[in-house]
């Protein structure tokens, strides 16, 4: 694709890279076949293609409008374009490019402003996320079932094994995970141990900076990652072998750690070590996997649906491995039609494009029950949460799964 970005932009660093990505789009269109939204919706400006040449007119100096605000706000960044695209085109970084450029012009409504900030206000802090969250849920009973089936039940605490062991990683813990779901990491914990790896918590870590990242605070969201390398730092000098994510969405993000933070003189360096050291926790556990196979020999779990996040099967691009690793240790998994498509979550959308993202939840619970599973895994947060909403059957992060049978 020809290029002949504005003066204001084409020099910088995001014009720059912006620049490199425009060029290596082909037109081809193989990546609309594989957008959730240009499924529901139909539009050319509402997939990949479209969206790009929306974006390449915005750096080129054309004039934006609330429209093409729209069709880049309606994007999920599931990144199946990614996937699909024979070359290599980085759609998900152009996006977020984009998307920051139309902020600094197109004023919003202030309905949508006032959203944004009290999300990137809330979300983010787990110190104002977890009360909000415990009354949610106290006055759940009495809600009507619309709202009722928003608020995610209350789950208790669990154990969490004492380090032991030489082999050490570190957890993020995240912000609003342990509130929603405290016994994902400790199951992790738990599993690890048993393989002989102490799981340890950094406790100054918090948000990953998703949310503000993706909500075109960048700044703000930087704030966040290099307050996380910050708190990381002692157990990587101190030998911790990964960094480990149990949330897809977070893994995602702290791989880019090293991209995002490059022009930061005083963590550039750090930014790429930790992105280096980075490792969903289905990584971890296939490196692992003879260990697995050893003490799951005789094992045998319920038939399941696994619903892959985008996060792990385009994000950090491990399609397959969960399930692989499912199958070793005995679950039988139900086939899952469309497993690339998006089940709606994607960070805060589906808060602020609600309908498109019950559209896409609905596509999805039927795609993933229709082989009779008697539970669902998954691997992030955002998506067990956004099934849970409207599930008939349970769902459960996979690592929970593991930690249910003993061995």
């Amino acid at each position: 694709m020809k290029t002949q970005l504005s003066d204001s932009i084409k020099n910088t660093p995001q014009g720059q890279e912006a620049d490199s990505i425009l060029r290596a789009c082909v037109h081809c269109g193989f990546c609309t076949a594989t957008c959730p939204t240009y499924q529901l919706l139909g539009d050319e400006l509402d997939g990949p293609r479209g969206r790009i040449y929306l974006i390449k007119e915005m750096l080129e100096g054309e004039t934006v409008s609330r429209k093409t605000q729209l069709h880049l706000d309606r994007c999920l960044t599931c990144r199946a374009c990614e996937t699909t695209c024979p070359s290599g085109v980085q759609y998900g970084r152009l996006v977020d490019i984009g998307r920051a450029v139309a902020e600094e012009r197109v004023t919003r409504p202030w309905q949508e402003r006032v959203t944004r900030r009290v999300l990137r206000a809330v979300i983010p802090y787990s110190s104002r996320f977890t009360p909000l969250l415990r009354l949610g849920q106290m006055v759940r009973p009495l809600l009507p079932a619309a709202m009722r089936a928003s608020i995610p039940s209350r789950h208790p605490s669990t154990f969490w094994p004492a380090p032991r062991h030489t082999r050490q990683m570190v957890v993020l813990d995240g912000c609003a995970q342990p509130a929603i779901a405290p016994n994902i990491n400790a199951a992790t914990a738990r599993v690890l141990d048993r393989l002989g790896i102490s799981l340890l918590r950094a406790d100054r870590a918090g948000c990953c900076g998703a949310v503000s990242h993706h909500l075109n605070a960048h700044e703000e969201g930087m704030d966040f990652m290099r307050h996380n390398i910050d708190a990381w730092w002692p157990h990587i000098e101190a030998g911790a072998e990964a960094i480990v994510m149990t949330a897809s969405g977070c893994g995602a993000l702290v791989k880019e750690y090293g991209h995002i933070l490059r022009d930061d003189p005083a963590y550039a360096e750090k930014a790429t070590r930790v992105s280096a050291l980075t490792r969903d926790i289905s990584e971890v556990l296939l490196a692992e996997k003879d260990g697995l196979a050893k003490h799951f020999s005789n094992a045998k779990g319920p038939k399941l649906a696994f619903h892959s996040p985008c996060t792990l099967q385009h994000g950090q691009k491990l399609p397959g491995v969960v399930e692989n690793i499912l199958q070793t240790c005995g679950y039988e998994l139900t086939p899952v039609p469309d497993a690339h498509l998006c089940c709606g979550s994607a960070g805060t959308y589906s808060i602020l494009q609600k309908e498109l993202s019950q559209q896409l939840l609905q596509n999805k619970l039927a795609a993933l029950q229709s082989g009779a599973p008697a539970v669902i895994a998954t691997a992030n947060i955002g998506c067990l949460t956004h099934l849970q909403s409207r599930s008939d059957v349970p769902v459960r992060h996979w690592v929970e799964l593991l930690d249910d049978i003993s061995f």
